[in-house]
């Protein structure tokens, strides 16, 4: 198990929800983590696709113009997390960039939150690979640091076939074994939100 200590960040680290946390939105999550410091931290849940809502559709309701071309390594839309739900967030490799839109966080990745990149997207262009996010999960000062300690969350290097593949389902228990752990073995009590 992980347990930051002080000045210590898990920027670029993936969040594996405990059985048990106490909180649906959150209940066998997997987040990326794109940033984290002393004030705040902000990731993305990777495996939480929108019911009914994918990229060609999503693309089309915004007016960008695809070309007539769909894209086909993007499907789903996920759920990145409860805080903003209306604002898109795209995770992508890195290399693609957009002057003054685009924060590099590390491991070859990068967060994208302009329209640049969604054009980008709807050509198959850059970046080789992206998921993109409604909303995002955050914590204030101290908080992440506090649901490590008390086992809310289990913290994994980051994985980036994990991160982009499109079997939301088996991820959780896929990021577990990551760590070594069976997603069987764990109690329903361990942690809590």
């Amino acid at each position: 198990m992980h347990d930051p200590t002080e000045g210590e960040f898990l920027t670029g680290k993936l969040l594996i929800a405990m059985p048990g946390i106490g909180d649906d939105r959150f209940e066998r999550a997997v987040v990326y983590l794109c940033r984290h410091d002393e004030e705040h931290a902000m990731g993305l849940a990777v495996n939480r696709p929108v019911d009914g809502l994918n990229i060609p559709d999503l693309l089309e309701k915004l007016g960008v113009d695809t070309h007539g071309a769909t894209p086909t390594r993007l499907d789903a839309v996920l759920v990145g997390g409860p805080v903003e739900r209306e604002r898109g967030f795209v995770l992508h490799t890195d290399d693609y960039a957009c002057e003054g839109a685009t924060l590099p966080i590390n491991h070859g990745l990068a967060l994208t939150t302009s329209r640049d990149v969604l054009e980008a997207l709807a050509q198959d262009g850059a970046p080789r690979k992206a998921f993109l996010a409604l909303g995002y999960a955050g914590w204030g000062p101290g908080q992440l640091e506090r649901e490590v300690r008390e086992n809310v969350w289990l913290v994994a290097e980051p994985d980036e076939a994990l991160i982009f593949d499109d079997d939301h389902e088996h991820k959780w228990s896929r990021a577990l074994g990551v760590l070594g752990v069976n997603a069987g073995a764990l109690s329903g009590s361990a942690g809590r939100a």
